[in-house]
């Protein structure tokens, strides 16, 4: 049963101190993927007696000047705009974003890849190329590619979806495909676009014909759409919005009685299929909560309720400014998502002076059955982002077989992969030393599409800029784990 907003605040009136006090005892305690950031006097004093401090070690420097990882670490490229070329002859498409993996046959490893290329196509060197009859929009550059990695090191890559604007993250779905996300509100007629965009499509890695005549599923609204995620059990949809001015949303969207989802099932719906809601939060006190960037305390829990989206189209005004200030929660820069423990990884990369209070990166776990936010991962303000040593600005983001989670930096200078455990220690697991700048003034692109293969022994990534998909092996290894509470401590 959901927890009502009357009962999570009873709840937390009877636990004393609240909710944001137990809730991280309780959280770090029995969800297998709960994080935080902050390392703590105790972890750092448990790590020196006999247990395994987190990660891999230093990173190396690459005489290749791609990848710094730790040693015994190796990787491979797998796709380099305007060098690797598709099955059709055409130069490998740039900007790789959100990516996912598929079991193939016989071995083979599918990945869905977005290409994150807003506006025209006269504005870009390699945009997706318009393949006959996968085409949505044919003034638009982005897309997606499906890359097929045989055991033999071989790699094939075709278009999935041609024609979209601006593919950002996405999601895997529970039935094998991939649903990937235009962060755009372009309508026919702006930056050169003949369709309205700013949807979600989705693309079957498996069956190129299920991909043709692409049809946006509507019912998931239209607004700067980031990522999505499906919960298995109930069906429900979980999106966000990477947007300001007002800051953006957390979205959910509830099928139709008797839906069903399966391969191909989404582009059927009616456009006004369902119910698209929008969360608005609450604390133990019963407290509205205007901007998740309001909790500085790993282990913050809110209560959320889910408020009816008045016009899902946007078309008078932007789905986000059909609120009130009072009527939801909103947070800067929702990106990646990640279903797992039950529940959904929600990432908000940074917020300065347009969000209540500052910060560098927050991991939030939306908990379905308790309809809790409970926040996992706070990052500080870095002070220096040009130095190595602190991350920033998680984007892309999945949970590790090896435990925790591994997220994609988005920040400003240098750039990483790093991993966040369950004992709640950050750790870096890659570099990325491509200077697409000059010697004085470095620039180092970010990381995105961070993913397993369906075996875990390959962490793939993407350098967006200018467009390279990387293949990750080496020793990967159970990261320390969070040490058990008493069921005293739990109370």
């Amino acid at each position: 049963m959901s927890l009502t907003r009357r009962e999570f605040t009873k709840q937390s009136a009877l636990t004393g101190a609240g909710v944001a006090l137990t809730g991280v005892v309780g959280s770090l305690a029995t969800a297998p993927g709960a994080l935080a950031a902050e390392e703590t006097a105790e972890t750092v004093e448990t790590a020196g007696h006999g247990r395994h401090a987190p990660g891999y070690g230093p990173l190396i420097p690459d005489p290749d000047k791609i990848l710094a990882l730790p040693a015994g670490f190796s990787y491979r490229i797998i796709t380099h705009s305007g060098i690797t070329k598709l099955d059709s002859g055409e130069f490998t498409p740039s900007n790789h974003d959100g990516t996912a993996t598929f079991d193939g046959p016989r071995g083979v490893t599918l990945l869905v890849n977005n290409h994150e290329l807003k506006g025209p196509r006269s504005g870009w060197k390699y945009p997706v190329p318009l393949t006959e009859g996968l085409v949505y929009d044919p003034a638009a550059s982005g897309g997606c590619s499906v890359v097929e990695v045989h055991r033999s090191g071989e790699v094939a890559q075709w278009v999935g979806i041609a024609g979209t604007s601006t593919n950002c993250a996405g999601g895997r779905t529970p039935w094998g495909t991939w649903l990937t996300c235009e962060e755009t509100e372009d309508l026919a007629g702006k930056n050169g676009m003949t369709k309205d965009h700013g949807y979600v499509f989705e693309v079957d890695p498996y069956d190129r014909r299920s991909n043709r005549e692409p049809k946006p599923v509507k019912a998931f609204g239209r607004y700067a759409h980031e990522a999505v995620v499906i919960d298995p059990g109930s069906g429900h949809a979980y999106l966000t919005e990477d947007a300001s001015g007002p800051n953006g949303l957390l979205y959910r969207w509830v099928p139709p009685h008797g839906f069903e989802h399966g391969r191909g099932h989404l582009r059927h719906l009616a456009d006004d299929a369902g119910v698209l809601q929008a969360t608005k939060c609450y604390d133990s006190g019963g407290r509205f909560v205007d901007d998740l960037s309001r909790a500085t305390k790993i282990g913050t829990v809110y209560g959320v309720d889910w408020i009816d989206v008045p016009e899902r189209d946007g078309r008078t005004s932007s789905v986000r400014k059909q609120f009130g200030d009072k009527d939801i929660t909103r947070a800067r820069k929702l990106e990646g998502m990640w279903w797992g423990d039950c529940g959904v990884y929600i990432v908000s990369s940074y917020a300065r002076e347009e969000s209540p209070v500052q910060h560098d990166g927050q991991v939030w776990f939306y908990d379905p059955k308790r309809r809790t936010l409970t926040l996992k991962v706070l990052l500080g303000i870095n002070p220096d982002p040009s130095k190595d040593g602190a991350f920033d600005g998680p984007d892309n983001i999945t949970v590790s077989p090896y435990g925790g989670l591994v997220i994609a930096e988005d920040g400003e200078g240098v750039q990483h992969l790093f991993g966040a455990t369950e004992r709640g220690r950050t750790y870096p697991i890659a570099r990325n030393e491509l200077n697409i700048g000059t010697e004085e003034e470095p620039e180092f692109s970010e990381f995105t599409g961070v993913v397993f293969s369906p075996d875990g022994r390959t962490l793939y990534a993407n350098i967006q800029t200018p467009g390279i998909m990387l293949a990750i092996t080496g020793p990967w290894r159970r990261q320390p784990r969070a040490q058990s509470e008493s069921p005293r401590a739990l109370r």
